[in-house]
């Protein structure tokens, strides 16, 4: 991992009958984030079908691109995410300065934030 980079994990919980309506909102979000966020390294989605819920994993070549995205992307769909859905938790690893930090607390998403300590990562081909 780049000590630049910072990983969010989080998951939104489809309020009942609203999953289906959560994923077409996400199928948006991705087409957003890929042709407007060029610093965006990476997202996916998952589904938990089970749980009525989506679990995301984006990953920011830094926390410019985090601003970048929670003032753009995120900001955009947030209302239209928190009427459908619950948000969180949602997990911040890497530096996220403490403007940033207050930003997303005040968004009530259940954020934890968690600075890089130590870890390894290797391409598929090691």
């Amino acid at each position: 991992m780049n000590s630049q980079e910072v990983t969010v994990v989080y998951q939104w919980t489809a309020k009942p009958g609203k999953l289906d309506e959560l994923k077409a909102i996400y199928e948006e979000v991705l087409a957003e984030m890929k042709a407007n966020e060029p610093d965006t390294l990476k997202m996916e989605c998952y589904f938990a079908d089970e749980s009525n819920a989506i679990i995301v994993h984006d990953v920011f070549k830094d926390a410019a691109a985090l601003g970048t995205h929670l003032g753009g992307t995120a900001a955009h769909h947030f209302p239209q995410l928190a009427e459908i859905a619950v948000p969180g938790p949602f997990l911040f690893c890497g530096d996220v300065p403490d403007e940033l930090k207050q930003a997303v607390d005040g968004m009530n998403m259940g954020a934890i934030f968690g600075s890089h300590a130590f870890g390894f990562s290797r391409s598929p081909s090691d």
